[in-house]
Formats: C-alpha cells, sequence, structure tokens
C-alpha cells in the first residue's frame, strides 16, 4: 500500500498509532464501506432508470477517498459539510443517514433533514459553498473551546470557485481546526484537470492562505485513514487548517445526465480500473494473512441484504403535501402557517392530487 508524506508543518507523530496499515480492526469496516458505497451506487443508478430516483451521482472509483476520511474522524465530536457525490460512502453515520440521502435523491422532503445526533450537514449542490461553512462551523468550535474539527469535501472543479478560496483564506487567518477533503477525480463533468487549473497540484492551492497540505492515493483507503488522521491531529491541535487532496478517478458518470464515453479515453479509465480501491484492500488484507474469499462473499451478501433494508424504507416513505413546510424554521412562522391552511384549502377543493394511497389533513 502507499506511504504517507505529511506536508512541512503537520505533525506526524501527534496523531497516535496513525498507521491505518497495522490497525486491522478497521480493516473490515472499511471493506464494508466501500463494498456499501459501491453498490448503493450501483442501486440508486437502476432506480433512477426506473423512474424511482430523480438524480445520482456515483462515487464509484472513489469509494476509498471518502470512507477513509469518515472512518478516520471522531464522529462524536467532529462535524461534516458534504456536497453531493460522497454521502454513499458515510456509511460510518448510521442506516438512517443512508435511508435518508435515498429519499433526498428521490426527491422526498424530508430527506434534507438529517437524522438526530448526527453532525453533518445537508448535501450541497452550489459547487464551493460549502467551504465556508465548514470553516465556519470549524470558527465556531474554536471559539466555544470545543473538541473536535469541520471536515468538508469538495471536487476538483471547485477549487476554482470563489467561495473555495474565501473559505479557506477565513480559516487560514484565524487557525481554525478545518480539514478540506479535495477529491481530485479528473473531471469537473467533462473538463479534465489540466484544463481546471494551472497549478502543479491541486494541494499547492492551500499555499496562498497560509494552510498546510497533503496529496495522497486516494485509492488507497489506508493511506487515506493514515493522511487524515494526521492532518486531523495538526488541526485540532491548534495548528491551524490543512487541505489533501485525493487522487483518485471517476470510473462512471458525473450524474445520470452525463456520457462518460463521450469524452474519457478508455485508456486512460483502464488504467484506472487496475488501480480499483476495493480490489487494492482485497488483494492488500488477502496477501496479508487478513482476508480470503469465503469472508469477501458473506461481507457482500451482508451488504446487499443491508442495503435492501435502507432502500425499501427509503422507498416506503410517503410525500405528504405540507411536508417542504417542515424544518424551515425551529418555531413555525405566521407566514408559513398560512400558506399551509392555503394548501390545505386547495386540496380540500381538489386543486391538487396528493401520492397514490396518501391521504391527508393537516
Amino acid at each position: 500500500m502507499t506511504e504517507v508524506r505529511a506536508a512541512p508543518g503537520i505533525d506526524q507523530h501527534a496523531a497516535g498509532g496513525a498507521d491505518a496499515t497495522g490497525d486491522t480492526a478497521l480493516h473490515p469496516t472499511l471493506m464494508e464501506d466501500m463494498l456499501l458505497a459501491r453498490r448503493l451506487s450501483e442501486r440508486l443508478w437502476n432506480l433512477q432508470r426506473q423512474g424511482q430516483i430523480a438524480t445520482i451521482p456515483p462515487l464509484t472509483g472513489q469509494e476509498a477517498a471518502v470512507v477513509g476520511v469518515v472512518r478516520a474522524l471522531d464522529l462524536e465530536h467532529d462535524w461534516l459539510a458534504p456536497y453531493y457525490r460522497e454521502q454513499v460512502g458515510m456509511a460510518a453515520l448510521g442506516d438512517e443517514f443512508l435511508e435518508q440521502i435515498v429519499m433526498y435523491w428521490r426527491g422526498h422532503p424530508d430527506g434534507g433533514r438529517v437524522p438526530a445526533g448526527v453532525r453533518c450537514l445537508p448535501p450541497q449542490i452550489s459547487l464551493g459553498s460549502q467551504v465556508p461553512h465548514a470553516a465556519g462551523l470549524a470558527w465556531g468550535l474554536k471559539l466555544r473551546g470545543e473538541p473536535g474539527v469541520a471536515c468538508t469535501f469538495i471536487g476538483d472543479g471547485a477549487t476554482s470557485e470563489g467561495d473555495f478560496y474565501e473559505g479557506l483564506n477565513l480559516a487560514g487567518v484565524q487557525e481554525v481546526p478545518l480539514v478540506v477533503a479535495v477529491l481530485n477525480n479528473g473531471w469537473a463533468i467533462s473538463t479534465p484537470t489540466s484544463r481546471q487549473t494551472a497549478a502543479a497540484t491541486l494541494a499547492a492551492k492551500s499555499d496562498a492562505a497560509g494552510v498546510a497540505s497533503m496529496q495522497v492515493d486516494g485509492n488507497d483507503v489506508l493511506a487515506v485513514v493514515e493522511a487524515t488522521r494526521f492532518a486531523r491531529a495538526h488541526a485540532v491541535s491548534g495548528s491551524g487548517p490543512v487541505l489533501i487532496e485525493l487522487l483518485t478517478y471517476r470510473m462512471g458518470a458525473h450524474t445520470n445526465s452525463d456520457d462518460p464515453t463521450r469524452y474519457v479515453p478508455e485508456a486512460d479509465l483502464a488504467a484506472w480500473r487496475e488501480r480499483d480501491p476495493i480490489n487494492r484492500l482485497r488483494a492488500h488484507l488477502t496477501e496479508g494473512g487478513y482476508w480470503d474469499d469465503a469472508q469477501h462473499a458473506a461481507l457482500v451478501d451482508a451488504v446487499e441484504a443491508r442495503i435492501e433494508r435502507i432502500v425499501r424504507a427509503a422507498l416506503a416513505h410517503p410525500v405528504r403535501p405540507d411536508a417542504a413546510f417542515d424544518h424551515v424554521m425551529a418555531t413555525e412562522a405566521p407566514r408559513l402557517t398560512r400558506q399551509r391552511d392555503e394548501l390545505a384549502a386547495r386540496i380540500d377543493q381538489g386543486e391538487h392530487e396528493t401520492e397514490p394511497g396518501v391521504s391527508w389533513r393537516p
């Protein structure tokens, strides 16, 4: 597996036991999370084609870059500020979280509500805008003297957005406990990274903000865990934020509306398939005597059963016509109440139909 080298200014020893290669107790969990992310992406893709899901951005090929980061965090104290691709790789947040992500891509109003106790913001579609959000979260943790870091994910294309630079600059000036994970998957829809920036690396973009950075093989889940542990230890120690550039590849479409065969060179895709993160972890564990075919087959079956439960539960949620008014404010304002009542009156008059099988009254 890949050796991790921390950037200057990051104390590799501060993380304490950060060698993920030797953390054998974590290995089956990493494998399960990656298998679940792969199969859930594929399942949601099929559901979209069947008309049961509105949109889906697959994580295929990038599972290690997300799973490794999330599993290296302290989820009791750390906050996540995601964009829209990585949620299927966040199995560590629980099945209820994954269920609501399925509902989100279905278009269900309740899909944007994060389960109680989960320190994660809802999906963010506007590119780069989650970086200032995460910087604000991290600043809040620092001001209140609370333990933990804020961690945000962005894609390579989002590093060209103003919000990225503004958020990173604020985080650097205030020395907040922030980790920015950049998923450099080679493409911003159909724009290759080579046309996205003239910078030598995306990690180098942190230099202007005085922020430490690391560049890591994002298809090596153990390297990602180790790097994130280093970065988190640096950030939580009061030394300031860290940007991690995770080198990976998008082995599928940007979303269901995209056709990557029109622009992705087949030779490049074939080369990256040889670096499939799931196959790499499986080979590494098998070589070390920690894994075998029977264990893998049993885990695949368990993941399939888990996904089936998640998807069935998500699709079983009916859509109440007034659900869009929920969770807008902590205490409902009179204006929202009037709008809710107006909708109820229109339904009573037959102006709007409810979902088949749903009877509703406020």
